[in-house]
């Protein structure tokens, strides 16, 4: 039997990028076998510097995240700070409580104008997100731009958002853990850009946003109210784009939700 020829280079490239490993967790390549070859522990030199103490989990950089409730608390506490978006924006550059901070090439704040009176909330960046450092930027958004486009808004009359501000590695659903700790990130965001209108894209930041356990199915085209503390926010989930790349068969309901996102707007 002849064996197969062994893959190249950008065979086995391409097949970890479609297996969703298309980051590396260290800036340095480690060498495994290497390690194989190091005395035991018992036989290593004792440190010659005593360990540093722990520092504080939202404002110093660790190695590991510290415990959820602390990080959630430390959320809140840094968000409700913020008097600016420029100064929420500092904070969650130097907030060092989720873990996705720490495997993300950078931080995706937001997108378009924040005067503007609507207001765009996904769930998370994507792969093109996180190397632009801008929210929907590849293909959903581009057919974001091209949904909003339809009712006469464009980035420079609209302001898009997202509920994690990292991507999760290989694309993946963040967990509820990390979801409410990002939360009182976008809640302030959203309180400080105070729109008339805001639109939840998909289930994700619509059931994390308005409080509600139903489907998008159920939930698309509803109006809803969303509280900042200071006045009620008018709010309409509909599907996310990435939905729609497939399944394009309901656009045609998307569209339905477009329309009466542009009647509130009018009225």
């Amino acid at each position: 039997m002849i064996p197969e020829p062994a893959p190249t280079v950008r065979e086995l490239l391409a097949f970890y990028l479609e297996a969703g490993v298309d980051c590396a967790l260290a800036e340095q390549p480690i060498d495994r076998l290497a390690e194989l070859d190091a005395p035991p522990p018992a036989a290593r030199a004792a440190p010659a510097e005593p360990p540093r103490p722990v520092a504080a989990p939202a404002v110093m950089r660790g190695e590991a995240a510290p415990a959820p409730d602390v990080a959630i608390s430390a959320a809140r506490e840094a968000a409700r700070t913020a008097p600016t978006l420029e100064a929420l924006r500092e904070l969650m550059q130097h907030f060092e409580g989720c873990a996705l901070k720490h495997t993300a090439t950078r931080l995706v704040f937001a997108d378009g104008n924040p005067q503007a009176r609507i207001m765009f909330v996904g769930e998370a960046p994507g792969r093109d997100e996180d190397i632009e450092g801008l929210p929907f930027v590849g293909r959903s958004g581009k057919l974001l731009d091209l949904m909003i486009g339809a009712i006469g808004l464009n980035r420079s009359t609209a302001y898009i958002s997202n509920v994690i501000p990292w991507r999760p590695p290989g694309n993946r659903t963040p967990t509820p853990q990390e979801t409410q700790i990002c939360l009182p990130f976008i809640q302030r965001h959203i309180e400080l850009v105070n729109p008339d209108v805001l639109v939840t894209l998909g289930n994700p930041s619509t059931q994390t946003l308005l409080s509600t356990r139903e489907g998008i199915m159920r939930t698309r085209g509803r109006w809803f109210e969303y509280e900042t503390g200071t006045r009620a926010i008018r709010a309409l989930p509909t599907f996310h784009p990435a939905y729609l790349l497939r399944s394009p068969s309901y656009k045609r309901l998307a569209w339905q939700d477009l329309r009466a996102i542009a009647k509130a707007l009018a009225g």
